[in-house]
C-alpha cells in the first residue's frame, strides 16, 4: 500500500511492511463501503477463514498504528506542553501591559505639572553636550599636525590627505572659526598642505619612471613576498563617456571621491557630519583593527591556509574606509596601478590637479633623459665587462687582434687567396661600403638593435603609467570642474569652466607626455644615426614652432594630423603650459631645466659604430614599440600612434638612409666590375673544380663581389620589409650594370670569332638545342635542356649533321679561332661565375620575398611587404645571367669542334704515301693532341667536370666525320698511309680519353669507327664486298664510293665495281 510507505517502523519489523502492503488499497479509501466485504464472507465457502484474515490484518493495522504512536508520542506531549507555555505567558503580557497603560497615564498626569522646567532642563543639557563635543574636536584637532606629520614620515599619504581634509572642513565648521587658539593650527595645516602635496607628487612622479616602492620594475624583485597579490588586469569602471584605454578603467561614479553635491569632501567613516567624535584612541582602535585584520590574513596567507585574493595595500592600513578604500580593495589591478590611482586621488582631494600636471609637464624631459642616458651608461659597462673578458682571451689566442672599430671577427667570409696573398676577404669587405660590424648581420647593428630596444621598452614602460596617470587627470578636472570650488578652501590655479581639458592639468596630457617620449626616442635615434636634425627633417622647427604657438584645443589635436607630424621632433624643447601659478611650482621643483637636451645620451659607449646604416637596427623596435603604444592609447588619441616616432624613422629611411645606400653601393658596384682583376680568372686556382664557394670555388672576383654586395642589400630588405621593394629595385639595378658588364667582357673575348657567329645562327642553334650533350647545360628559362627522349639513332643524326654543318666551312682561317687559351679560360670561368651568381639570386629572391612570415607581428598593412614583383624580377635576372653562361659554353664547345677542324683539314693537303711504318701521329694532331690536353687542364679548375664534358665532348665527332671525309679528297693511299690515319685516330682517341668527364668508350666507338673504314682500303675487293653485305649501314653509299675510288697499290677494282656495291646498298 502506497500510503502507508512513509510510516516509521522499526527495522527488527520490517515485516509489517511487506504484511501491511498485502492489505487491500480499499480499506484505505476516504469513502469505505463494507457491504462487498460482509457479502464476500458471507457467500465464501470458507467464512471462519476469511473472518481469521481479516484479524490478521487486523493486527497487523493495530501493530503498525502502535509504532507510530509510539515514536510521536514523545513529540505530541511536548507540543501541547509549548502550546500550554505560549498561552500562559500571552496572558501574563496582557495583564502587564495593563499595568503599564496605568502607570504611564499617571506620569503624563505627573509631568504635565512640570513641563517647563523640563524643557529648560533638556535644553541646557544639549548645549552641554555641543561644548563638550566643541572641546573634543578642538582637542583633537590640535593633534590632527603631528599625526599628519607621522602619517607623512609613514608613506601613509592617502590617510594624511584624509586627516587633512577632514581637519580643514571642521575648522570651516560654525562655532570654530572664531577659536583663536585654532588659528596655529590652521596655519600649520596650510603649510602641511604644501608638504603633503609635494610628496605626493614626489611619489608619484618616481612611480610615474618606475623608481618607486611599487613599481612594476621593483615588484617584479620584491612582489612575491609582499603580503598583497596582484594580478594582471584592470578591472575598474567608469560613469563618464570617455573613451579609456584597458590599462586604467576607473571607478564607476563620483563616490569615489567622496564629493557631495555641494562641492565637500566627506569621509565615509564618518556619519554624514564630516567631524571626528570621540578621541582618537577610537580612530586608532578602528585601524588597528584593519591592520590586524590584514596581518592576520597574511600571517594565515604565509602558513598552509589559502590566500585571500584581494586585501588592502599596505599604503592605506591606516586610511579612513570609505568607498575609494573600497574599490581599491576590489580591484584586481596591478598593485602599482593601484599606486598611482591613489596618488591622483590624493592630488584630486587636495585640489592640485592643475599644479600636480604642470609640475610632470616641467620634468618629464629632464627625467626621460636621465633615464636613457643611465641605462646607456649600465649597458655600457655590463658590454664592457663581457668584452674584457672576450677581449682577454682573444689576445690569449692570437696576439695582436684588438677590440676595436672595423673588427671582422663577426663576419665569414671564403679564406682563400689571390695571386698577390691578399684574401678574398679582404677584397669583398673592401668592395662593400660598410665594414663588417655595420654589415646587416654586424656587431654594431645587433648592439643597436639590443639597445633600442631596451630603451624602448623602457620608455613603454613608462608611457603605460602616464596613461593611466594622464587619463586619471583628465577625468578628476573633468568632474572638478563642474563642481563649486568652497571659497574657504585655498586653490592653486583659477578654473574656468570654459578652459580646456589640458589646461585644468596644467598643459598635461597623454598626447603630450607621448610627444615628449617619442622626442626623446627621436633624439636618441639621430644620435645613433650621426643625423642633424636638418638632415632628419627639413620643415621639423616649422612644424613644431605652429603646434606650440597654437592653443591645445582638444577637437584640433584630435582631428589634425599635419598638427602632430614631426611637432615632437628636436626643437620642442620647452612647450607652452597654459596655466597660471606654474612658475611659483617650478621654482620650488624643478632640478634639472631644458638645456639637458643638449647633452648627448653617450650611446657610443656601447656600439662598435654609429652612423646611418644603423637604420636597420632601428626599424623594427621602432615598429614593436609603436604597436604597443597604439595597445595602450585610449580611442580619442589613437590617431597618435599614425605619427610620430614610426613615421620618422620611416621617412628618414626612405629621404635619407635609401639614397644614401643607393649611392654608396652604387659606387661598390662600379669600383667591384671597374677594376681590371674583377674579370681575370685567378692565377693560382686549385687544381680541380670545387662547386662549394667555401671551398675554393674560382668565381671571378667581380661576380663575387657583385654577389656579395646583392646579399648584403638584400638583407637590409629583410630588416626592413616595407622597403624590400626599393631594395630589390636597387639590387636590379646593381645586376642589370654587372650583366652589361659581363657581356662586355664576354664580347671581348668572342667578337668577329667565327664560334660566336655560328651559336647565333638558327639552324645550328636548333641543332644544338636537339644535341643530347646539352643536358650537360644549366636549365634557362626554368625549361628542361633534354626537350625529348630521342633514339640514339635520332641523336647520332643531330650529330652528323651538326658536324655536316661545320666541316662545310672549310677552310677555317686561324683568325677566325680565339688562339689566346687566356680568353678561353675567361669564358670558361665567366660562365660557371655566372652560374653562381644566377643561383645565389634566385635563393635570394626566394629567401627575402616568398618567406611564409611577410607580414610583421601586428599585421598591419603598413608593415606589409610590397608583393612578389621583386621575386620576379630577380628571377628574370638570374635566366639572363644563365643564358650568357650557356653561351659561353656554346661558344667553347664550337671553338673546340672549330678547332679540330682547323688541324684536320690538314688532311687534305698530304698525300699518305708512306714508305715505312708510322711510329708517331702526324704534327697537326700532336698539336691538336696537345691543345686539348693544355685546354682542359687550364678549365679544370674552372668549370665542372660536366661543363668539361660539354666543352670537349664535340671533338670526337667533328674528328671523325672530318677523317672520312678526308678520303674524299685522298687521290692515293699505300698501307702505310692507312697506319697513318689509323695511328692519329689512336693518339686522338688517348687524348680525349685522358678528359675525366668524356665518355671514353663513347669515344673509342667512335674513333674505331674511322680506323675500320680505313682498314678497308687494305682490303681486296671482294671482301669489302662481303663487308658491305654484312654491314650496308655502318656506312653510307658516298662513303662506301670513296673507298673504291682512292687508288691503293696493289688492289684491284672491277669496272663494275660501283654498280655491284649500289646493288648491294639498294637490296
Amino acid at each position: 500500500m502506497g500510503i502507508f510507505d512513509g510510516l516509521p517502523v522499526s527495522r527488527d519489523k520490517e515485516y509489517l511492511r511487506e504484511e501491511i502492503s498485502r492489505i487491500d488499497e480499499s480499506w484505505a479509501a476516504a469513502r469505505f463501503d463494507s457491504l462487498p466485504h460482509v457479502v464476500h464472507i458471507l457467500t465464501s465457502k470458507d467464512r471462519e477463514s476469511e473472518v481469521e484474515f481479516l484479524k490478521q490484518q487486523s493486527d497487523v493495522v493495530e501493530e503498525v498504528v502502535d509504532e507510530v504512536v509510539h515514536n510521536y508520542h514523545s513529540g505530541f506531549n511536548k507540543a501541547i506542553q509549548n502550546y500550554s507555555q505560549i498561552l500562559r505567558l500571552f496572558s501574563e503580557s496582557t495583564e502587564n501591559i495593563g499595568v503599564l497603560k496605568v502607570d504611564l497615564a499617571e506620569a503624563k498626569r505627573r509631568l504635565s505639572s512640570r513641563n517647563k522646567q523640563l524643557h529648560q532642563l533638556w535644553y541646557r543639557s544639549v548645549t552641554l553636550r555641543h561644548i563638550i563635543s566643541l572641546l573634543d574636536q578642538i582637542e583633537g584637532i590640535s593633534k590632527v599636525p603631528a599625526r599628519i606629520e607621522k602619517l607623512i614620515s609613514e608613506k601613509q599619504y592617502y590617510a594624511a590627505v584624509q586627516f587633512h581634509v577632514q581637519s580643514m572642513l571642521m575648522l570651516e565648521r560654525e562655532g570654530l572659526q572664531t577659536v583663536g587658539a585654532l588659528q596655529d593650527v590652521r596655519s600649520e595645516l596650510t603649510k602641511l598642505r604644501g608638504v603633503l602635496f609635494y610628496k605626493v607628487l614626489e611619489d608619484l612622479h618616481a612611480h610615474l619612471y618606475n623608481k618607486g616602492e611599487y613599481s612594476s620594475a621593483a615588484l617584479s624583485l620584491h612582489e612575491r613576498e609582499d603580503e598583497v597579490p596582484t594580478t594582471t588586469a584592470v578591472v575598474f569602471s567608469m560613469s563618464n563617456s570617455q573613451s579609456l584605454s584597458r590599462r586604467t578603467r576607473l571607478l564607476k561614479g563620483d563616490n569615489q571621491l567622496g564629493i557631495h553635491g555641494d562641492g565637500s569632501y566627506r569621509a565615509g567613516s564618518v556619519d554624514g557630519g564630516s567631524s571626528v567624535d570621540g578621541p582618537d584612541e577610537e580612530g586608532t582602535e578602528l585601524h588597528d583593527e584593519a591592520t590586524s585584520d590584514g596581518h592576520s590574513t597574511s600571517a594565515r596567507a604565509n602558513g598552509d591556509v589559502k590566500i585571500i585574493p584581494r586585501q588592502m595595500p599596505t599604503w592605506l592600513q591606516y586610511s579612513t574606509p570609505d568607498e575609494f578604500l573600497e574599490t581599491i580593495k576590489k580591484s584586481d589591478a596591478p598593485l602599482h596601478v593601484k599606486y598611482l590611482q591613489t596618488m591622483v586621488e590624493c592630488l584630486c582631494m587636495l585640489r592640485k590637479v592643475a599644479a600636480a600636471g604642470a609640475m610632470i609637464c616641467q620634468r618629464l624631459r629632464p627625467t626621460l633623459h636621465d633615464i636613457i642616458t643611465s641605462k646607456i651608461k649600465t649597458h655600457a659597462e655590463l658590454v664592457n665587462s663581457s668584452r674584457s673578458g672576450i677581449g682577454q682571451a682573444a689576445r690569449t689566442a692570437t696576439p695582436g687582434l684588438h677590440f676595436m672599430k672595423g673588427q671582422l671577427e663577426s663576419y665569414q667570409l671564403p679564406k682563400h687567396k689571390r695571386q698577390n696573398g691578399i684574401s678574398l676577404a679582404g677584397t669583398l669587405l673592401a668592395a662593400s661600403p660598410v665594414s663588417p660590424v655595420m654589415a646587416p648581420a654586424g656587431k654594431a647593428q645587433a648592439a643597436a638593435k639590443d639597445l633600442v630596444n631596451s630603451i624602448l621598452d623602457a620608455v613603454v614602460r613608462i608611457f603605460e603609467n602616464h596613461v593611466v596617470v594622464g587619463e586619471l587627470l583628465e577625468l578628476k578636472s573633468s568632474q572638478q570642474a563642474d563642481m563649486n570650488t568652497p571659497k574657504s578652501l585655498p586653490t592653486d590655479i583659477n578654473i574656468n569652466p570654459d578652459s580646456e581639458s589640458s589646461q585644468v592639468t596644467g598643459g598635461y596630457s597623454i598626447g603630450f607626455s607621448l610627444t615628449v617620449l617619442q622626442s626623446e626616442c627621436q633624439q636618441l635615434i639621430c644620435e645613433i644615426l650621426r643625423a642633424t636634425p636638418e638632415a632628419a627633417s627639413a620643415d621639423a622647427a616649422v612644424q613644431t614652432a605652429r603646434f606650440a604657438s597654437k592653443a591645445p584645443s582638444k577637437d584640433k589635436r584630435d582631428s589634425s594630423e599635419e598638427g602632430l607630424t614631426f611637432a615632437f621632433r628636436f626643437t620642442d624643447a620647452t612647450i607652452s603650459i597654459p596655466n597660471q601659478g606654474v612658475d611659483l611650482i617650478r621654482q620650488g621643483w624643478s632640478r634639472k631645466g631644458p638645456n639637458v637636451l643638449q647633452e648627448g645620451y653617450g650611446s657610443a659607449a656601447v656600439l662598435p659604430e654609429q652612423g646611418i646604416y644603423l637604420a636597420a637596427s632601428v626599424y623594427r623596435p621602432v615598429i614593436q614599440f609603436t604597436d604597443k603604444v597604439a595597445s595602450m592609447l585610449p580611442k580619442k588619441y589613437s590617431q597618435l600612434s599614425n605619427d610620430g616616432l614610426l613615421a620618422f624613422v620611416e621617412n628618414f629611411v626612405k629621404d635619407h638612409f635609401l639614397p644614401t645606400m643607393f649611392v654608396d653601393y652604387r659606387k661598390g658596384v662600379q669600383q667591384a666590375i671597374s677594376s681590371p682583376a674583377s674579370f681575370r680568372p685567378r692565377a693560382h686556382a686549385a687544381a680541380s673544380y670545387t662547386p662549394s664557394i667555401e671551398k675554393g670555388r674560382p668565381v671571378l672576383q667581380g661576380l663575387l663581389a657583385i654577389d656579395f654586395l646583392a646579399k648584403e642589400v638584400l638583407g637590409w630588405a629583410q630588416a626592413m620589409p616595407k622597403f624590400a621593394g626599393d631594395l630589390a629595385k636597387y639590387v636590379q639595378t646593381f645586376l642589370e650594370r654587372t650583366y652589361e658588364r659581363c657581356r662586355t667582357s664576354y664580347m671581348e673575348a668572342v667578337l668577329e670569332k667565327q664560334s660566336y657567329m655560328l651559336i647565333g645562327r638558327h639552324d645550328i642553334e636548333q641543332l644544338m638545342r636537339l644535341d643530347p650533350a646539352s643536358a650537360y647545360l644549366p636549365n634557362a628559362f626554368g625549361q628542361s635542356n633534354m626537350e625529348t627522349h630521342a633514339s640514339d639513332a635520332e641523336n647520332f643524326e643531330v650529330e652528323l649533321e651538326l658536324s655536316e654543318l661545320l666541316l662545310n666551312l672549310r677552310p677555317i682561317k686561324q683568325d677566325n679561332l680565339i688562339r689566346d687559351d687566356n680568353k678561353l679560360i675567361l669564358l670558361a670561368s665567366l660562365s660557371d661565375s655566372l652560374e653562381y651568381v644566377a643561383e645565389s639570386i634566385e635563393r635570394l629572391g626566394e629567401t627575402t620575398f616568398n618567406a611564409p612570415n611577410q607580414v610583421e607581428d601586428n599585421g598591419k598593412n603598413r608593415h606589409r611587404r610590397t608583393s612578389s614583383a621583386p621575386a620576379r624580377d630577380l628571377a628574370s635576372f638570374a635566366d639572363e645571367y644563365r643564358k650568357l653562361a650557356i653561351d659561353c659554353l656554346k661558344v667553347l664547345r664550337v671553338e673546340m669542334q672549330l678547332e679540330t677542324i682547323f688541324h684536320m683539314q690538314e688532311m687534305t693537303n698530304r698525300e699518305y704515301m708512306e714508305d715505312q711504318d708510322a711510329e708517331e701521329p702526324d704534327d697537326f694532331i700532336i698539336s691538336l693532341t696537345a691543345q686539348i690536353t693544355r685546354r682542359d687542364e687550364e678549365m679544370a679548375p674552372f668549370v665542372s667536370a660536366l661543363k668539361r664534358n660539354y666543352i670537349f665532348g664535340g671533338i670526337c665527332s667533328v674528328a671523325a666525320n672530318a677523317s672520312i671525309r678526308a678520303l674524299a679528297d685522298m687521290k692515293c693511299i699505300n698501307l702505310f698511309g692507312v697506319q697513318q690515319i689509323c695511328r692519329n685516330s689512336i693518339a686522338l682517341e688517348q687524348a680525349l680519353a685522358a678528359i675525366p668527364a668524356i665518355d671514353s668508350e663513347g669515344v673509342q666507338q667512335r674513333l674505331d669507327h674511322v680506323r675500320t673504314y680505313y682498314e678497308l682500303l687494305n682490303m681486296p675487293f671482294e671482301a669489302v664486298l662481303a663487308f658491305i653485305t654484312e654491314h650496308e649501314h655502318l656506312f653510307t653509299a658516298a662513303e662506301y664510293a670513296n673507298l673504291l675510288k682512292v687508288q691503293v697499290p696493289g688492289r684491284e677494282i672491277p669496272a663494275d665495281a660501283k654498280d655491284r656495291v649500289s646493288e648491294i646498298l639498294s637490296r
